[in-house]
């Protein structure tokens, strides 16, 4: 990996972690496309925002998660060097001058793409989000992503409010072209609110777990630095139990997820039902295991890889739910 590094363009795909914005891609477009597409033509209705206008929300919000990855790395140039010296990009590949640079780009590109998607919609307010979630990737890099639970808890509902933007902005589309939608069809509103809290609650859980993972990972480089997380204020111990009890919690909510699942249609085992028990809550089992065993920065790492396939087998649930 750090031979590859030494190609400016791969240097640039892992200073904005592709591999993320994969995922904020694909969250979005499946849960459109195969969530809020499934439940609205289930009731006859359809799709109402712009296919353009849905692609610049995206694009909005891959240009300032870009945004934050790289502001997060120019300020993390000392921890990183101790944690993961070979893979360290700015100051190496890309100049600091460079990162800004791009920061300030992606970050300006990703706030007007959002506030002119709001405008179309007829509802400026949407713009928000992508104006909070600049500021707070920056205050995140600055001064919240060492600090205890704090940083991780912004990551984590960031997270969370990517898997809500297709259903705010659809719905607001719907509300703009037919008045009084929300009290006509707010079944449809309530359905699509339901299915889309329940990805995004997932969304948060697992990111908050994989967040203090990777604190235990980067434990040495933090408290170099003079970081205050809770693998180094409350101590690896602490921090373990913290990440098996949100598995443990997550596990919960899948299986009255499969409950609710029974309750509606008297059958136990179904495809959906199987696919969660052993694509998200098998794994999830073996993963608090790990959690608790690890001891080492490659474990933590490990356990941390493994959380982020079970969040992709998450996301790809919804394309099982538009099925059946």
């Amino acid at each position: 990996m750090s031979k590859l590094l030494n190609n400016r363009f791969i240097a640039f795909l892992k200073l904005v972690r592709i591999e993320n914005l994969i995922m904020i891609v694909l969250t979005q477009f499946l849960l459109r496309y195969f969530v809020l597409q499934k439940i609205l033509n289930s009731n006859n209705l359809k799709l109402e925002l712009n296919t353009v206008l849905f692609n610049l929300v995206v694009l909005s919000t891959i240009l300032i998660a870009a945004a934050g990855y790289i502001i997060n790395d120019y300020f993390d140039i000392k921890t990183d060097l101790i944690n993961h010296p070979k893979t360290v990009v700015v100051g190496k590949i890309i100049k600091r001058r460079w990162a800004i640079i791009l920061h300030v780009t992606f970050t300006l590109l990703g706030i007007t793409i959002g506030i002119f998607a709001a405008l179309k919609t007829g509802y400026l307010r949407l713009s928000l989000f992508q104006i909070l979630a600049a500021i707070l990737l920056w205050f995140y890099s600055t001064h919240l992503k060492k600090q205890l639970l704090v940083g991780n808890i912004v990551v984590s509902l960031l997270t969370a409010a990517v898997a809500f933007l297709p259903f705010v902005f659809e719905m607001a589309i719907f509300q703009k072209n037919y008045p009084g939608f929300s009290v006509m069809h707010s079944n449809v509103l309530l359905s699509c609110l339901k299915i889309t809290f329940i990805f995004s609650l997932f969304a948060f859980m697992t990111s908050l777990a994989r967040e203090i993972i990777k604190d235990m990972e980067d434990y040495e480089g933090d408290r170099a630095t003079g970081g205050k997380t809770m693998p180094i204020v409350w101590g690896i111990t602490a921090s373990k139990l913290n990440v098996f009890f949100l598995i443990m919690i997550t596990i919960i909510l899948l299986l009255f997820v499969i409950y609710n699942t029974f309750k509606f249609y008297r059958i136990i085992i179904n495809v959906n039902n199987i696919y969660i028990l052993f694509a998200l809550i098998a794994p999830l089992f073996v993963l608090s295991i790990l959690n608790l065993k690890a001891n080492s920065a490659v474990q933590f790492k490990n356990a941390s890889l493994l959380l982020k396939l079970i969040m992709l087998f998450g996301l790809a649930y919804s394309i099982l739910f538009y099925y059946n």
